[in-house]
């Protein structure tokens, strides 16, 4: 249970740090929900997917495949953004994966 509150911990981190940025650009509200969801939910997937790469890899790769449906949705109205969602894709992913593995293992 502690590794589970752990996880959820770390993902409302990522979620913040993701959903600031977006509060201050005045997005809608749905956008800045969907995206501190998304680090929660993934922040409960990353450290338990067993896959046999370092956990910066693992973190990089889950965040990128889980935001491209969201990046299609996006690009029609907004174009420009899709390159900050990779960057902070990548970002997140990596530090997801490598905190959680410190803390959780």
């Amino acid at each position: 249970m502690d590794n589970l509150l752990i996880a959820i911990g770390i993902g409302v981190i990522a979620g913040l740090i993701d959903v600031v940025p977006m509060i201050i650009r005045k997005l809608d509200k749905y956008s800045c929900i969907s995206a501190f969801i998304h680090w929660v939910v993934l922040a409960l997937i990353i450290p338990y997917v067993n896959w046999e790469i370092q956990p910066w890899l693992k973190g990089l790769l889950i965040a990128e495949l889980t935001a491209i449906p969201i990046m299609i949705i996006v690009y029609p109205q907004d174009p420009k953004s899709i390159i900050p969602m990779i960057v902070f894709s990548a970002v997140l992913g990596i530090a997801v994966g490598v905190v959680s593995m410190k803390l959780i293992g």
